[in-house]
């Protein structure tokens, strides 16, 4: 009839494909492979990790308490430069302005940091584990030739240490997208992480002994020593409470969980 309009198509049919978190996840691996920042910065950490065990486990006339932590000792620089890569993988986006794109392509946030999230996480894991594992051994080598004292993979403790010391990297990069989601700028988001791994340490330490007792276990880098420690003489919390690797990095987890759900929250009511 003259003057009625046909009726519009539906709104679900005018909407575009409803991007899930499979292709999300697919579309984040290839922009995080495909952002040179990525490369560089996992270099650095296999670098850091895997040459600080070579320098700690060559030199020295001493005999070694903790071989196995000896050998892991270069993820405490690693966990620097994980958290460098946890936060450009939210904070770069801001920076350059593609979270507008990003979000266009996908308009459900939280689909969006969950793609982050797995990818993410699946790539410090791994990368995390290989170095963990090139440490442990490259270093027991070294140490054997030295005649320092050298631990084998089926000692006590060890596969845990070992194990765990991945996990630990993993988490921290977790644990700084979190915080990169939360704050969006790269240069808070590294301040306030380099604060909670490297800051706070020292700050507790310079609290009564009562209060450093109980808060230092707490702390994301005394549960990593924790983690990569294998005996009580390699101890370095000063007798203080800590908690057992495994809890320790169930907190780790606690703590990620934590800052990623505060961040998706946030990131679902602001603006790009």
């Amino acid at each position: 009839m003259t003057g009625v309009s046909a009726p519009s198509e539906p709104v679900s049919a005018q909407l575009p494909h409803r991007v899930g978190l499979a292709d999300a996840v697919r579309f984040e691996w290839s922009k995080f492979w495909s952002v040179r920042s990525s490369a560089w910065t996992l270099g650095v950490t296999g670098i850091a990790v895997v040459g600080i065990a070579a320098l700690a486990c060559a030199t020295g006339n001493d005999m070694v308490p903790d071989p196995t932590r000896r050998s892991l000792i270069g993820f405490f620089l690693g966990q620097l430069t994980i958290g460098v890569l946890g936060v450009l993988v939210m904070s770069a986006e801001y920076g350059t302005g593609s979270i507008r794109s990003t979000l266009a392509a996908i308009p459900r946030r939280p689909v969006v940091l969950g793609a982050k999230i797995v990818v993410l996480g699946f790539v410090a894991a791994v990368v995390g584990e290989a170095l963990s594992f090139l440490a442990f051994f490259m270093g027991q080598a070294l140490l054997a030739g030295t005649g320092r004292g050298h631990a084998l993979f089926s000692d006590p403790g060890t596969a845990r240490a070992v194990v765990g010391a991945g996990l630990y990297l993993a988490l921290l990069g977790l644990i700084a997208l979190g915080l990169a989601t939360l704050i969006r700028h790269t240069a808070g988001a590294l301040a306030a992480y380099a604060g909670v791994v490297l800051v706070l340490p020292i700050i507790v330490g310079a609290l009564p002994t009562f209060l450093d007792n109980a808060m230092s276990r707490y702390l994301p880098a005394n549960i990593g020593l924790t983690v990569v420690t294998t005996t009580a003489s390699g101890n370095l919390l000063g007798g203080a409470p800590t908690f057992g690797p495994w809890a320790g990095l169930a907190l780790l987890i606690g703590y990620a969980l934590a800052l990623l759900s505060l961040g998706c929250i946030l990131l679902v009511r602001r603006d790009a």
